[in-house]
């Protein structure tokens, strides 16, 4: 199969706009012909599905929260990039691509991401006129500050919750179309299979979660924008709701999986604190602003640390090790995500870890306050730092935080092209879904902006070409193809509800969640994946046989909900693991230890895999067959990340 990623011929600054020109139309009396279902209402979702409607389309829109607003996008903190050059200190939409690129790893499309760049100005123009409470400076301008990975203020934010003001401007705009009829809103509603008919996605099967009714929609087209794919590790910075099984449904009905293995760890979030947790808690990038990371130098105050020998603040500062600021001077405390996360587990691994677990460095802000004040300290991060005493009962103004790495987005996703469709027609992945922005490493502040770029400012265009294309003629929802996915449906749930063994569900996911961990997570080897590949392969066939699924369909179950997504994840762990396996190299987030340079960095091999791997389903038990689109850099000379 080949992969057609649509990229636009001609110089990078006029791809975009050249292409929107050569995009078919529809004009405005003929979008009120076209039904166009739109799966997911975060920031892709919300945003796409208030764009169409405006335009005219005929829009269904499906969350499984009980309110869109209940969306993961809520959760997002520290801000949102956007090359405005408001702090005149050197920025530029070519800046923003080429750090985009580089933060990457060199494994994301130029087009894509120069795209994502260029649109960025107007996303902060859009969100500012919906009434998004962005922070701003003494004279009333908007206030930026930096993020890891840039050297210069690019990130635009609302304190520590600009994910969630940035939904509730969105949100507002999905309600105005709800009222006006342009969007039926479907709360409570999962998806739970994607119809195809000759080829095409003409609609999708859910499960109503109140009552367990397997319901029917048809539609023109099908966006899927139903975020990332974390909780596959168990414990990670997502709602716990958080799930793949859209994606994965539409994978089964042939989707291309685009590079699965690549996720993000983000260096600051609260350590585990023991077997009772089922979510990890984010502390937002926005603090190594004004936090320094350190570790003791020694393994001797380390333990004098964790058995409360001395505190934090009786460690001298020649006895601090401020190993960011040490090993990578031009950025220091603000390096990528995947670089300050491999440093921290070093220091960890070396012994130098603090805390009760030993499993933590220390995030300090101590001398942000002798030189700001704590009254301004807590202005930019005060709703942080609350959250971070209600959970660890410290107080992070006299005492540093403890943070630690964990499982946060995912890079990987279906596969699209330029204009976000997958290589099924009618069938389109935004935000977090698809795979296309972000190479092997995504950049802090960047998922808000692509997930707004692509509702907003992206699939309004590109999907007017498909449908342009296809006619308005009315979707037949008895076509035999619809009564068939629906069976397949229900008699997946029946398969479900007879599992009456002994293990909950939640107790395979949790394992699932420490195989990928240990072996697929920070650090990787070929003989540890291929332990886990075999790890997996057995727990999936135990859960299938010891499952415990409780109750009926007919009901709100939460038991048959989680088995129905934690059995989607077990079949993408393997996925993950074979992704994992194939590349061998190491790059942004995924650190093979057989690859790396003289001084630990990630080492890539562009020679062999300089390529998109995309993944084709060739039934259950079979292994996938992999394809890849070639990146071909034209604009951006790959070399050696260096951050020093």
């Amino acid at each position: 199969m080949s992969l057609d990623a649509k990229i636009p011929q001609g110089p990078l600054a006029e791809k975009w706009s050249k292409h929107k020109f050569n995009l078919k139309l529809v004009n405005p009396a003929n979008k009120r012909k076209y039904d166009v279902i739109v799966v997911g209402t975060g920031l892709a979702g919300a945003s796409a599905a208030a764009s169409l409607a405006e335009l005219g389309y005929n829009v269904k829109a499906f969350c499984f929260q009980d309110s869109p607003r209940r969306a993961h996008s809520i959760a997002a903190q520290g801000g949102i990039n956007a090359a405005k050059n408001y702090q005149n200190d050197g920025d530029s939409v070519y800046r923003l691509f080429y750090d985009t690129i580089k933060g990457g790893d060199y494994r994301a499309r130029e087009g894509n991401v120069y795209r994502l760049a260029e649109v960025s100005v107007n996303i902060i123009d859009q969100c500012v006129a919906q009434g998004v409470p962005f922070a701003r400076e003494y004279g009333g301008l908007l206030d930026n500050r930096s993020f890891g990975g840039s050297q210069v203020s690019r990130t635009f934010y609302a304190r520590g919750q600009t994910g969630q003001q940035l939904l509730l401007g969105a949100y507002s705009a999905l309600n105005r179309q709800i009222h006006k009829g342009k969007v039926k809103m479907y709360t409570r509603t999962e998806l739970l299979d994607v119809v195809k008919v000759d080829g095409h996605a003409k609609g999708i099967i859910t499960r109503n979660l109140v009552n367990g009714e397997i319901e029917t929609h048809s539609g023109h087209a099908v966006l899927l924008c139903t975020g990332g794919y974390g909780n596959v590790f168990y414990l990670s910075t997502n709602a716990i709701g958080s799930n793949v099984t859209a994606a994965w449904r539409a994978h089964k009905r042939g989707a291309m999986f685009a590079n699965p293995c690549y996720t993000q760890i983000h260096p600051t979030c609260i350590p585990v604190s023991g077997d009772h947790q089922s979510k990890l808690t984010l502390m937002s990038e926005s603090l190594r602003n004004d936090g320094r990371v350190w570790a003791p130098k020694t393994k001797e105050t380390a333990e004098k640390l964790r058995t409360k020998q001395v505190s934090a603040a009786q460690v001298a500062e020649e006895d601090r090790d401020y190993f960011l600021e040490r090993k990578y001077p031009s950025f220091g405390n603000l390096v990528p995500r995947d670089v300050a996360s491999r440093n921290a587990k070093e220091m960890v691994d070396d012994g130098r870890g603090v805390g009760g677990s030993g499993v933590a460095v220390f995030l300090d802000f101590a001398d942000a306050i002798k030189r700001l004040g704590q009254e301004m300290v807590a202005a930019k991060y005060g709703n942080l730092f609350d959250m971070y005493y209600q959970i660890t009962n410290e107080d992070p103004y006299t005492q540093p935080m403890r943070i630690y790495p964990a499982v946060h987005y995912t890079m990987g996703g279906l596969w699209v092209d330029y204009n976000l469709s997958t290589n099924i027609p009618g069938l389109y992945a935004l935000g977090e879904c698809n795979f296309s922005d972000h190479g092997a490493n995504r950049l802090g502040a960047s998922a808000l902006m692509q997930g707004l770029a692509d509702g907003y400012f992206v699939i309004p265009y590109t999907l007017g070409d498909y449908l342009a294309t296809i006619g308005p003629k009315a979707v037949d929802t008895n076509h035999p193809a619809f009564a068939q996915t629906k069976k397949d449906v229900t008699d997946r749930i029946e398969k479900l509800l007879a599992l009456k063994g002994t293990k909950t569900v939640n107790e395979y996911h949790r394992d699932l969640g420490h195989i990928m961990w240990e072996y697929c997570g920070m650090a990787r080897t070929e003989e540890g994946l291929t332990k886990a590949k075999g790890l997996i392969s057995a727990l999936r066939a135990d859960f299938w046989k010891n499952a415990l699924v409780v109750g009926q369909n007919d009901e709100v179950n939460n038991s048959l909900e989680r088995a129905g997504r934690v059995a989607d994840f077990l079949e993408l762990g393997e996925l993950m693991v074979d992704d994992a396996l194939m590349r061998k190299e190491s790059c942004g987030g995924h650190f093979r230890l057989e690859s790396q340079t003289e001084e630990g960095e990630a080492l890539r091999n562009d020679d062999v895999f300089s390529f998109v791997g995309a993944w084709e389903y060739k039934g259950d038990n079979q292994p996938e067959e992999l394809h890849k689109e070639a990146l071909d850099f034209e604009f951006v000379h790959p070399s050696q990340r260096s951050y020093k």
